[in-house]
C-alpha cells in the first residue's frame, strides 16, 4: 500500500454525484487505497460496503455499462480497458490499473476471496434476477433499483411515484431486442400479492385515462405499454414492441412460490407407524407374561397351601358348596334294582 487508506461513512466521499443513489442501496462505509507492485505497476482500489448483497448487486448494476466485458471475479464482474468492477457479498470494488498484465485478474480474484461475506439472509441476492427471460436479452442492461433516485436516473416505463418504494417495492429493468428496436421490460415486486393487485388497478386506471384523454395529465404518461401481474410481481413491457411480442415476453415470466420448511422432515421413533405397531406387540407380550406369572403364582400358592395347611384356608369342607340330589336314598327299591341290573348288563 502506498501511503494510508482513506475511510469514510459519507456516501458523498465515495461518489459525490450519486450519493443519494448509494444511500438507497444501503451504503455503510467507503475505503480507498493505492498499491504499487514490485515491478512498478500501480493499482487504485475503491471499496464500498452495503447492508447486504442485494445493495451491492444493485450498485454494481447501476455502474455497469453495456460495453463492459464479463469477468470471472467475485459474484459478478465487468471490465473496460484498465478498469475492473466487481462485487463480492455486500462489498462493491472498483479497481483501476495503470496498465494490465496477465496477473491482474488473478490478483483481483485473490482480493475477492479475502473479502468477508455477510451472515444469514444478508448474503442472498434478489430473487427477481431469476425471472428475466434469456431470449433477446441485451447484455449488461439489467438494472436493480431500490429507490426513486436510481429509478429517475435510469429511466423507466413507470415513474417513482407510481411504483411507491415506501411499500417495499423492488424494481428490475432490462432491455430486449424486438423487431422495431429496443424494448424495456420492467419488473416490480411488492411484499405481498395484495399490494400488487391494488397497484395494478391504479396503473390500469391511470393508463386508460392517458390513452383516452391525451391532453389530461396522468401519473402514467410514457406511451403505450403492456402490463400483467403474476403473484406479487407486476411486469411491464414498453417501447416499440408489438402486442404479440409483448405477450410473448410477458408470458415468459411466471411467479412461483418458494416454501421453505425449516423443521425436521424425517420420521422419529414416536411418529413411525411400524415402531408403534412393534411397541403394541411388545406391550401385549408384557401383559401376557404378567398374566402368566400372576396365574402361576396364584395357582402355586394354592397348591403349596393345600399341602402345608390342608383344609384350613382354601379347601375347608364347611365352605364347600355342592348341590346333592341324594338319589340313592330317596329312590324306590325296585327302581334302584332296575338301574343296577341295567348297569350290570351293560
Amino acid at each position: 500500500m502506498s501511503g494510508s487508506a482513506t475511510r469514510s461513512a459519507d456516501a458523498a466521499a465515495a461518489d459525490p454525484a450519486n450519493a443519494a443513489v448509494l444511500k438507497e442501496y444501503g451504503f455503510r462505509r467507503f475505503e480507498r487505497a493505492e498499491y504499487t507492485s514490485d515491478d512498478g505497476r500501480k493499482l487504485a482500489i475503491k471499496a464500498a460496503v452495503f447492508d447486504d448483497a442485494s445493495g451491492a448487486y444493485g450498485a454494481f448494476t447501476y455502474y455497469q455499462t453495456t460495453v463492459m466485458l464479463d469477468e470471472q471475479i467475485g459474484d459478478l464482474a465487468g471490465s473496460l480497458n484498465n478498469r475492473v468492477l466487481f462485487f463480492q457479498g455486500n462489498v462493491l470494488v472498483d479497481a483501476l490499473f495503470d496498465k494490465l498484465s496477465a496477473m491482474s485478474a488473478a490478483e483481483l480474484r485473490e482480493l475477492a476471496g479475502m473479502l468477508p461475506r455477510p451472515a444469514g439472509n444478508a448474503r442472498q441476492l434478489p430473487s427477481l434476477r431469476g425471472y428475466l427471460p434469456r431470449r433477446d436479452y441485451q447484455k449488461n442492461t439489467a438494472k436493480y433499483v431500490l429507490g426513486a433516485e436510481a429509478l429517475n436516473h435510469i429511466g423507466a416505463p413507470l415513474p417513482a411515484q407510481v411504483v411507491d418504494f415506501k411499500l417495499g417495492a423492488e424494481v428490475l429493468l432490462a432491455q430486449y431486442s424486438v423487431a422495431a428496436g429496443d424494448a424495456t421490460l420492467m419488473l416490480v415486486e411488492y411484499p405481498t400479492p395484495q399490494i400488487a393487485i391494488e397497484k395494478m388497478k391504479q396503473i390500469d386506471a391511470a393508463h386508460q385515462v392517458a390513452a383516452q384523454q391525451p391532453g389530461v395529465a396522468s401519473i402514467v404518461d410514457v406511451g403505450p405499454f403492456t402490463a400483467k401481474r403474476t403473484g406479487p410481481i407486476i411486469v411491464i413491457a414498453a417501447g416499440p414492441i408489438s402486442k404479440g411480442e409483448a405477450r410473448a415476453l410477458l408470458g415468459a415470466i411466471s411467479y412461483e412460490t418458494d416454501v421453505t420448511w425449516n423443521e425436521n422432515t424425517h420420521l422419529t421413533k414416536r411418529d413411525n407407524l411400524a415402531n408403534l405397531l412393534f411397541n403394541v406387540i411388545v406391550l401385549c407380550g408384557i401383559l401376557v407374561g404378567l398374566a402368566l406369572v400372576v396365574g402361576l403364582g396364584f395357582g402355586g400358592l394354592r397348591i403349596l397351601e393345600s399341602r402345608l395347611f390342608p383344609g384350613r384356608v382354601f379347601h375347608r369342607p364347611e365352605r364347600t358348596e355342592i348341590i346333592s340330589l341324594h338319589l340313592e336314598e330317596e329312590a324306590p327299591r325296585g327302581l334302584r334294582g332296575a338301574v343296577s341290573g341295567s348297569i350290570e348288563d351293560r
